[in-house]
C-alpha cells in the first residue's frame, strides 16, 4: 500500500481531480460524510446536529504546514469566528475547538515558534470567552518537542488547553507521565503519519501495545484522558482500565472522527459516557482527506467500508 503514496500525493494538488472528485456523485458523498462544509457555517450546523444526539464536538479549520503568515492570521481569524458563532448560538458547552500549530505558523521562516505561540494564545483567549477550550493537535514528531514547548507556554495562563499524544512513538509513555498531572487535558490517538522506525512503532500490535501502556499511565493519573480511536477492542479495553482505575463517565471522554462509526458514538453516549466528535471543516478538505490517504493508504479501505456500514 505504501507504493500508492506518491501517487495520492500528486492527486492532492491538483485541482482538476479536485473538481471532478467533489462534482461526481458517489465521491461527493465520500467527501460530505467526512468533512461537513468549507465554512463556518457548515462547522455550526453539524455541531448543532450532533450535540441534539448528545454529543460533544471539537472544530478543526483544515490547513498545515503553512509558510505565509497572512495565511496563518486568516486562520486565526477563522477560529475566532467559528468560536464566536458556537457562543452566540449557545453551542459553546458542546464545542471546542483543534489547532494544528503549523496552521498559525509554526513553520514561518522567522519567528515561526513565537508566531505560532502567540496566534495560539489568541485563540485560546477566544476559546475562553467564548466558554470553551483549544487542543492542540500533535503533528509529525518532527513538530513534538516544539509543540509540548508551546502547550507548557499557553498552560501558563490558559491551564484548560489540551494537548494530543501519538502512541505509535516510542517517546509516547513517557511523555504520558509527565502530562498526566491535576487539570492537564491529554487526547491520546495512535497517530496516522508515516514515521520512521528510529522513533516509532511500525507494526500494528505494537502500537496496540504501546497505546494500552499509555491509557493505563493517563487513566491512573490525575489529568482527563481523551480517548481517540475507533478500534472496538481498545473502546472495550479503555472501559476496563477505566473501571480498574476508579474513574467515572465525565473524568474522561472518547473521541473519534466525523462520520466514521456514527452508530457507535450514539451508543456510548447514550451509555452516559462523553463521546466528543472530531469535525474538519474548511476549503483544505481536499489536501485533508487526500494527505489522510497518502499518510496510511489502508485508512482507503476503511473509509469505503465504513461508507457501506456506518457503524
Amino acid at each position: 500500500m505504501s507504493l500508492l503514496r506518491q501517487p495520492i500525493l500528486l492527486l492532492a494538488r491538483s485541482q482538476g481531480v479536485k473538481k471532478l472528485v467533489s462534482t461526481m456523485p458517489v465521491s461527493s458523498g465520500i467527501v460530505t460524510s467526512y468533512v461537513p462544509g468549507e465554512a463556518t457555517a457548515d462547522a455550526v450546523r453539524a455541531t448543532s446536529e450532533l450535540a441534539d444526539d448528545g454529543l460533544q464536538v471539537t472544530l478543526d479549520y483544515l490547513g498545515e504546514d503553512t509558510t505565509d503568515a497572512a495565511q496563518a492570521e486568516a486562520t486565526v481569524a477563522a477560529y475566532k469566528d467559528v468560536l464566536s458563532e458556537l457562543a452566540s448560538r449557545g453551542l459553546a458547552a458542546h464545542a471546542e475547538v483543534s489547532v494544528k500549530l503549523s496552521a498559525i505558523g509554526q513553520f514561518l521562516p522567522d519567528n515561526g515558534h513565537k508566531v505560532a505561540l502567540e496566534n495560539a494564545r489568541d485563540i485560546c483567549r477566544a476559546a475562553r470567552n467564548a466558554g470553551t477550550t483549544v487542543t492542540l493537535d500533535m503533528e509529525d514528531h518532527t513538530t513534538t518537542d516544539s509543540t509540548l514547548s508551546i502547550l507548557r507556554e499557553l498552560r501558563k495562563d490558559f491551564p484548560e488547553t489540551g494537548a494530543v499524544l501519538q502512541a505509535m512513538l516510542h517517546r509516547t509513555e513517557a511523555d504520558c507521565r509527565a502530562l498526566a498531572y491535576e487539570g492537564s487535558r491529554v487526547r491520546l490517538c495512535k497517530g496516522a503519519y508515516m514515521e520512521p522506525e528510529a522513533v516509532a512503532f511500525q507494526e500494528k500490535v505494537e502500537i496496540d501495545k504501546s497505546y494500552v501502556r499509555c491509557l493505563k499511565v493517563l487513566l491512573a493519573g490525575q489529568g482527563y484522558p481523551m480517548i481517540a480511536t475507533h478500534d472496538p477492542r481498545m473502546i472495550q479495553i479503555a472501559s476496563s482500565l477505566a473501571s480498574r482505575f476508579g474513574r467515572r463517565p465525565g473524568t474522561y471522554e472518547f473521541q473519534m472522527l466525523y462520520g466514521i462509526r456514527p452508530d457507535e458514538q450514539k451508543r456510548l453516549a447514550a451509555a452516559g459516557e462523553t463521546m466528543r466528535v472530531y469535525i474538519p471543516y474548511g476549503t483544505e478538505w481536499y489536501g485533508y482527506l487526500m494527505r489522510r490517504l497518502a499518510e496510511k493508504p489502508q485508512n482507503l479501505a476503511f473509509f469505503a467500508r465504513s461508507l457501506v456500514s456506518k457503524k
